[in-house]
């Protein structure tokens, strides 16, 4: 039971610490998941098992990224590093350099996630209602 790799009294940690708890441990688990159906697809020499195997490794993709989600909209500090990291282009380990004080990102700002809105930059493209 995922409770038992809690490391503090379940009584003092309150639901939402409990709630992202769960969560973590089953994205730990989805992507333990990924990282076995990808080692057993690239052992085995039979394409049909290969196949199914790569099917399963890509289910687990998509329960990780459930996951991820749920911890992304439950967790705002979160949210803000996965809007700074992710689908971004160019080293990685460069975001965080450019976020420091006088660092500047390629994109012009410190945010390396576009505009503290969290909009693209274009505008929108809804009508204005007049």
């Amino acid at each position: 039971m995922s409770s038992e790799t809690l490391h503090e009294d379940s009584a003092k940690l309150g639901p939402e610490v409990i709630d992202q708890h769960r969560a973590i441990v089953s994205l730990m688990e989805e992507l333990e998941a990924v990282d076995w159906y990808n080692q057993r697809a690239q052992a085995t020499s039979n394409p049909e098992l290969r196949a199914i195997l790569e099917h399963n490794r890509d289910e687990e993709k998509e329960h990780a990224a459930m996951a991820l989600e749920w911890l992304r909209r439950s967790d705002p500090k979160l949210a803000q590093h996965l809007r700074t990291f992710l689908f971004t282009e160019g080293p990685i380990t460069e975001i965080e350099a450019a976020m420091e004080p006088g660092g500047e990102t390629a994109a012009g700002d410190a945010s390396a996630g576009g505009p503290p809105d969290g909009s693209l930059g274009i505008g929108s493209l809804r009508q204005v209602a007049k």
